[in-house]
């Protein structure tokens, strides 16, 4: 891996996608960026900036070689990130004819795959042979409409080679980026899912009037339901206090920009599924991290009342108000 030469490519076109290719091109001279739709790149080269999301940051669109056909890109890249819904990576990397079994991955997506449930990183491993020490996580605290505005920003980049990681952070720093690197890249990427169900569940509290105090008491418990998960899933050392984990869990709770949160507040002022899922111009990637995470724990069995109850709450169609109030007497 040489980030001076490596050719660095931008998987996906949403919110998080446009984030990471401004970063990207404050430090790399071009970069390779896949959009499925042929229109919205002659859109893109028209505008110069995206047309459906971020519209506010502008690029040199010299600077970017757009694709839309997945093979011709991969064969074009040494450096891969992956910035799209969990739901849509089988579809997308499903007509891949090319190996890419040699390329360097960073997932930042915040979902599991399949109907197996795997993390990212595990997909790339069973599916396309990639190495995992050629596969690295993306990690927050970090909203894409922040960077949008050059505003302050933390990332952890995890992976199993340090050097790797180390070199892509390198490749993403700058004056309002900072990034800080681990070997955790089980712990965070679980906690990259986990957290948006609970910034679901914290929105359904918010859009049932709950207040910052129940809140406050929401987040602490969560950060230890997390804990309790990926020290089952993966025992090792590890800080739950660091922004990898505990900040990634905050800034998804409480701003005002988490997906999540706007997602789980609408089901709590009365919103259907099935509506709210209509009505939102993006995913929410905690709808479908809810039921990964309460079939994999079927076979853990760890105690986590609080993505039980947005489980039920989402799949069983249990009364939110009910479910709520029940959540709060198991808080402390």
């Amino acid at each position: 891996m040489n980030i001076k030469t490596d050719k660095v490519t931008v998987i996906g076109s949403g919110s998080w996608a446009t984030a990471i290719s401004k970063m990207l091109l404050e430090n790399v001279a071009e970069i390779n960026w896949f959009f499925r739709r042929k229109e919205t790149i002659d859109q893109f080269k028209k505008l110069h900036y995206n047309p459906k999301y971020l519209q506010s940051v502008e690029f040199e669109t010299g600077r970017i070689r757009f694709f839309n056909d997945i093979n011709e890109i991969l064969l074009e890249s040494d450096i891969i990130v992956l910035a799209i819904p969990s739901a849509f990576l089988p579809d997308i990397l499903g007509s891949v004819e090319v190996d890419i079994s040699n390329k360097y991955f960073l997932s930042g997506v915040k979902g599991t795959v399949t109907k197996e449930n795997l993390l990212v990183a595990e997909y790339l491993n069973k599916y396309f042979y990639v190495p995992l020490e050629n596969i690295g996580v993306i990690a927050g605290p970090c909203h894409a409409e922040e960077v949008a505005l050059g505003k302050m920003s933390y990332l952890t980049l995890a992976g199993l080679d340090m050097n790797k990681v180390e070199s892509f952070a390198n490749l993403i720093r700058n004056d309002y980026i900072s990034t800080s690197i681990s070997d955790d890249i089980w712990g965070t990427e679980y906690t990259s899912v986990i957290k948006n169900i609970i910034a679901i569940g914290a929105g359904i509290a918010h859009g049932l009037n709950y207040g910052d105090n129940f809140q406050a008491a929401l987040v602490s418990n969560a950060i230890r339901e997390i804990k309790r998960f990926i020290d089952k899933v993966h025992p090792i050392k590890r800080e739950i206090i660091d922004s990898a984990y505990l900040g990634d869990l905050m800034v998804t709770v409480y701003s005002q920009f988490s997906r999540n949160r706007i997602f789980g507040t609408m089901i709590g002022k009365g919103y259907s599924v099935k509506n709210t899922i209509l009505d939102m111009n993006m995913i929410a990637e905690g709808y479908f991290a809810s039921r990964s995470i309460f079939e994999i724990n079927s076979k853990y069995m760890i105690n986590m009342p609080i993505s039980n109850t947005v489980y039920r709450i989402l799949y069983e169609n249990a009364p939110p108000k009910k479910e709520m109030a029940m959540l709060s007497q198991m808080l402390n």
